[in-house]
């Protein structure tokens, strides 16, 4: 299978839908010459012109309310927001309408919009460009919310999230833009809401989402090497959550940690231990733990920023004491 970037993947699921389907148009900041700030949507301007590529003032909320305005008259828009920082701007129009929408007309109104954003610190973003805020949109009835961590996922994903029918917000790691891997040619689809076992394993289970999930595999190396065998589970879709792969796995390992670069309180994975401490009760050996960013603004120093994140020691270092009984 040949190789693509993480950035060349949701590229090529872009390209192939708006192929597909006319209807299908890009609105966002720079994304249009410029190709997006991360030149994700490079080479699309081009292809496609300007009537379904447009660039956009900077204002996102009414960026955001011309796209529901669009899925509501029967188009498919996909937004781009460069940071996920910056999507607070757009919440009115995300979490009231695109959201309620549907709802509040008695399914008379589809609302099938695609929200592209990127998360994580990376680089010295500092403060404002470095968030990682998923967990906000899962508590939202009405939206889908997925988040990719290889570029096979960040197609199928994306091509998922265009053919759906409802709201979907897919959180992209900018620090994985680069990052090459296998990814299928032509129609390549991921159902949302089915996570995926990366590396399977018997003594404790590693849960992740985006970087996450390769700390979680870098992880299960070492822990190898100690004669610890790890399994590596990425979560992909927060809503709707796959909690049968979850709990089955907690059921085999009887340990499990959960690995987040969103601030670990009130964050996802504590639904996510929920979730697996119901369904796997009588099998948990020891307290599910949670590994996951400082509650700190990210900071500009690539030192600091660093150190805000869990690592593959600390992480290796939390399963032996957890395997050891010292949790």
């Amino acid at each position: 299978m040949r190789e693509l970037t993480y950035a060349e993947a949701i590229r090529e699921a872009l390209h192939d839908e708006m192929a597909r389907d006319d209807r299908v148009f890009l609105i966002g900041e720079d994304i249009g010459h410029r190709g997006g700030i991360f030149a994700v949507t490079k080479g699309l301007l081009e292809m496609y012109g300007h009537e379904r590529v447009r660039d956009t003032p900077i204002q996102e909320l009414s960026l955001m309310a011309a796209a529901v305005g669009a899925a509501i008259a029967g188009m498919r828009p996909v937004v781009e927001i460069m940071f996920n920082d910056f999507i607070t701007l757009a919440m009115d129009q995300i979490v009231n309408e695109a959201a309620k929408m549907p709802y509040m007309t008695g399914g008379q109104v589809e609302i099938p919009l695609t929200v592209r954003t990127t998360i994580g610190p990376a680089r010295s973003g500092a403060a404002q460009h470095s968030q990682t805020l998923y967990a906000w949109f899962c508590h939202v009835p009405g939206l889908k919310v997925a988040v990719s961590a290889t570029p096979y996922d960040a197609k199928g994903l994306t091509i998922s999230a265009l053919r759906d029918r409802n709201p979907v917000i897919l959180f992209e790691d900018k620090s994985l833009y680069s990052n090459r891997g296998p990814v299928p040619e032509g129609d390549h689809s991921i159902p949302l809401g089915k996570a995926d076992v990366k590396r399977e394993g018997h003594d404790v289970t590693l849960i992740g989402l985006a970087r996450m999930v390769h700390l979680g595999l870098a992880a299960a190396d070492r822990l190898a090497e100690k004669g610890i065998s790890a399994e590596v589970i990425d979560v992909r879709s927060l809503f709707p959550l796959d909690t049968e792969t979850l709990v089955h796995s907690a059921m085999k390992t009887g340990h499990v940690v959960l690995l987040d670069m969103a601030v670990e309180r009130y964050g996802v994975m504590g639904e996510l231990a929920s979730a697996i401490y119901e369904g796997a009760f009588g099998y948990i050996d020891t307290p599910i733990m949670r590994m996951g960013a400082r509650p700190v603004p990210i900071p500009f120093s690539p030192a600091l920023e660093n150190g805000v994140l869990p690592t593959v020691d600390n992480v290796v270092a939390k399963v032996e004491i957890m395997l050891a009984g010292g949790l």
